[in-house]
């Protein structure tokens, strides 16, 4: 019997290469035969309708702890279907394990019990296929939970063998580029997906509950904007336009508070050009939601309340392991501004904050790679990425970001050089930003347009002017609280995952040699 070809080792050399495609082409037509062999007996290879009822996961936690006897005085009787992930043969019997959805339950099959079409189906059958059976639970001599088959029903032959260690593909390559066999091979992958879901649905209870409404807005925008990000160019024929793939739905949503929606979320996509890392997807689902009449200070409680909430719903615990460091989510959580965390963190004096020429001179004492021709800002916010970032493992508020990159946030009342802003900082990684919005019209249009001559001097991630937007706000906006939270490392952090493309299910990859 030929062995199953492992999918990484398409991309070996060229002689190793041309014989594992012989014998992937070999399987595959051995397969083909057996669907001229399936159709001999009457059996449609590729079935229709099979009315399943019940599940192998829901099976296992009602009986599965039953005895042999019990299980043999109860005669339960099940219909279930799956794919064969599992595959032994002893003369005229055979056990298969079926995976149905992320559990499995082994099925006997048995020619004396089958009948002879099904059991000429049965031994035609490979590691991939699909099939539902009726039967009666019971335990082998070994005591494994199973069920007698009674009844066999080809639903879907598979063509290509699964990866050689079904029960566990571990090539990354494989693994992100064909989502479907990762989760054929990792039941562990359909959990962390499952439990993304489960995510999502907290989420949006937990604000519906607090009177907010979920809205759509534009995923093409005429102006990109909410964001400081470079966007995706497309053009619209009938428009004759070119259009912005969004990087954030801020202002859409902001204009909805000026309609009269005092709370509005959107859980939906994003699109930024830039680069790829663990973290960085081009695409990635965002939470952004507003509140009128609040402020920072609001939504931090708001924050806090939120993510306790996901953490005891559905991990009964408000203390996490995230890669070998246990993350406590009870509030309150730690808040420290901006500035005063890259004063403490490096121990520098204050008067870095003021002086260029002494903040360039820490920088590169601390061994932080910046242009000497830096503002005093992009200088002061490197320090803070190298140093201070890494270093936010327990959940907390960084509070009070410097104006030159918030054009979007409020003013504070008591150091109009700052705002009254937050980000949300868990292991290391931000999951979270917000702040006061920005509700005054004119100065808006002075930011927007210091920011569209940062654009025009090079820099493709500054904002433009969105004069639709200022005339929104000149008709009067609340004052507001606005926040984003990014879904991918929120689910990143509850399952324990290092990667974005763990949490995703079909990543952006380079193009498949």
């Amino acid at each position: 019997k030929t062995e199953p070809v492992p999918d990484h080792q398409l991309f070996a050399g060229s002689h190793t290469l041309r014989v594992i495609m012989d014998e992937l082409n070999d399987q595959r037509q051995q397969r083909i035969k057996k669907l001229d062999q399936l159709r001999q007996l009457g059996v449609a290879p590729y079935g229709t309708r099979f009315e399943v009822k019940d599940r192998a996961g829901q099976l296992t936690r009602l009986h599965g702890e039953k005895t042999k006897d019990v299980l043999e005085q109860e005669q339960i009787s099940c219909t279930i279907a799956g794919r064969i992930v599992g595959l032994r043969r002893f003369g005229k019997a055979a056990f298969a394990v079926l995976q149905d959805g992320a559990d499995r339950l082994q099925v006997y099959l048995k020619k004396d019990t089958l009948g002879e079409q099904a059991h000429q189906i049965s031994e035609g059958l490979d590691l991939g296929d699909w099939i539902g059976v009726t039967g009666v639970l019971f335990r082998t001599k070994t005591n494994e939970f199973t069920v007698e088959v009674k009844t066999l029903t080809f639903l879907s032959k598979a063509l290509r063998p699964l990866p050689e260690k079904w029960h566990g593909l571990t090539d990354v390559e494989t693994r992100y580029r064909q989502r479907y066999v990762d989760l054929i091979a990792n039941p562990q992958v359909h959990q962390i997906f499952a439990l993304r879901s489960r995510i999502v649905s907290g989420i949006r209870a937990f604000l519906i509950e607090r009177g907010f409404l979920e809205v759509e807005t534009p995923m093409m925008h005429p102006i990109p904007g909410g964001a400081a990000a470079k966007p995706f160019v497309t053009h619209h024929n009938a428009l004759g336009a070119e259009l912005y793939l969004r990087i954030a739905p801020e202002l859409y949503l902001k204009r909805l508070i000026v309609g009269g929606f005092p709370r509005v979320f959107e859980i939906n996509r994003n699109f930024r050009n830039e680069g790829i890392s663990t973290i960085h997807n081009p695409e990635f689902t965002m939470l952004e939601f507003y509140v009128s009449y609040a402020d920072y200070h609001d939504l931090i409680v708001l924050t806090e309340e939120l993510f306790g909430r996901l953490a005891q719903d559905i991990l009964g615990t408000t203390t996490l392991d995230y890669q070998g460091t246990q993350i406590n989510l009870e509030s309150p959580w730690r808040r420290w501004s901006y500035h005063q965390s890259i004063l403490e963190v490096n121990s520098l004096p204050p008067s870095v904050l003021t002086n260029r020429d002494e903040a360039l001179a820490a920088a590169q004492r601390l061994g932080v790679e910046v242009s000497p021709k830096e503002s005093l800002v992009n200088i002061l916010n490197e320090i803070f990425e190298e140093t201070v970032e890494p270093r936010l493992q327990q959940p907390t508020f960084i509070t009070d970001y410097p104006i030159e990159i918030s054009p979007l946030a409020r003013r504070k009342d008591s150091d109009p050089s700052l705002t009254d802003r937050f980000e949300l900082y868990i292991a290391g990684r931000e999951i979270a930003n917000a702040f006061s919005e920005l509700n005054d019209p004119l100065d808006q249009r002075e930011r927007f347009e210091a920011q569209a001559a940062k654009h025009a001097a090079g820099d493709e991630e500054a904002h433009r002017v969105d004069e639709d937007f200022l005339r929104a706000l000149e008709y009067g906006m609340p004052p507001t609280a606005g926040e984003g939270i990014g879904i991918d490392r929120l689910v990143m952090l509850f399952t324990n995952q290092s990667s974005i493309r763990d949490v995703v299910l079909f990543p952006q990859l380079r193009p498949e040699k």
